[in-house]
């Protein structure tokens, strides 16, 4: 029989609620992927975790986008308050890491394969930095749109806290709001929202 799918914003809620009967706060590494996904997520996880950001986007072209979109996240930062303080470590840009990971895919359709190894890619990166500096969990803000597959962003997730041995945060972030709280939070802050998710191959797509 088929596997009923899970419901990962409630599987948070349940992990939250545990926390805090422990009087637990816990070290969060959160992958962010632009400046409007982390205005929809941030203000929830600050609450319950003591949580650094990490903006690993290799698959962002051209390099002036990738600029862009980092310096709105850092403008966020600075203008958004929020119940504790937010660092986000320093993280070059890597696009032929992206290149290579595409390779073969360049012509697939968004949300498949292509997508897939870039999520690896991201997520993989931010499980080893977390694994590295001794955080508690890790997870991605990517979950925050409708367009992405929380149930495979997920399941990646999960997949490298197994490799990695550090916990992987369940989420779900677009649901109970969190995507019309984004596009609120954006509004507000006067955020760049690009009209495109990162590569060129996804531009491609939108012309």
């Amino acid at each position: 029989m088929p596997q009923p799918v899970k419901n990962y914003a409630k599987e948070l809620e349940r992990l939250i609620g545990s926390l805090q009967e422990r009087g637990e706060r816990p070290r969060l590494l959160l992958h962010v992927c632009c400046a409007p996904c982390a205005s929809g997520v941030l203000e929830y996880v600050a609450r319950f975790f003591d949580v650094s950001l990490v903006f690993y986007n290799p698959n962002i072209a051209p390099r002036e986008e990738y600029g862009k979109r980092l310096a709105e996240l850092q403008r966020l930062l600075r203008e958004m308050p929020l119940e504790s303080p937010v660092e986000l470590l320093p993280c070059g840009y890597d696009n032929e890491a992206f290149e290579a990971a595409a390779q073969g895919l360049t012509d697939a359709p968004e949300g498949g394969a292509r997508c897939e190894r870039c999520f690896r890619l991201r997520l993989e990166y931010t499980a080893k930095l977390a694994k590295e500096l001794g955080f508690d969990y890790f997870t991605t803000t990517l979950s925050i749109s409708p367009l992405k597959n929380a149930g495979l962003l997920n399941a990646i997730g999960e997949e490298l806290a197994g490799k990695y041995g550090v916990k992987h945060l369940p989420s779900d972030f677009k649901k109970k709001d969190g995507y019309k709280l984004s596009i609120q939070r954006s509004r507000e802050y006067g955020l760049y929202r690009q009209n495109y998710c990162g590569c060129v191959y996804s531009r491609k797509g939108d012309a």
